[in-house]
């Protein structure tokens, strides 16, 4: 039986396909198409609460003392912040069962923010 957690799968494009070859990724794992999902994952989420969070701001400042607009806002401001709260519960966890199992689920270096290169 084969393993295929372990099992890398090579990429190599054919020469003169118009792309760059010395940029292209050759050893492809799950572990690591799985690492970045999660961390995409993460990312996206935290980003999407942080921004729910600013418009449920926004909605306060611009309720004009209306009650039933300002309880809407304090009910997204509420669940924005119970959101990224779960966010970052689940990267601790993920985190925790990471360095208890030996995994790597961030990456080789943990998180780390990509970078556009030339």
């Amino acid at each position: 039986m084969r393993n295929l957690l372990a099992e890398t799968i090579n990429l190599t494009p054919k020469s003169g396909t118009g792309t760059n070859i010395e940029n292209l990724p050759t050893n492809v794992t799950f572990n690591s198409i799985i690492s970045g999902g999660i961390t995409l994952i993460l990312v996206v989420a935290a980003i999407l609460f942080f921004f729910m969070l600013v418009i449920g701001g926004i909605r306060w400042i611009l309720s004009g003392g209306d009650k039933g607009q300002t309880e809407a806002a304090r009910n997204q401001i509420t669940a924005a912040l119970v959101g990224l709260v779960i966010v970052f519960a689940a990267w601790a966890i993920a985190t925790l069962i990471s360095s208890l199992f030996g995994l790597t689920l961030f990456g080789t270096s943990g998180f780390t923010l990509p970078t556009l290169t030339k």
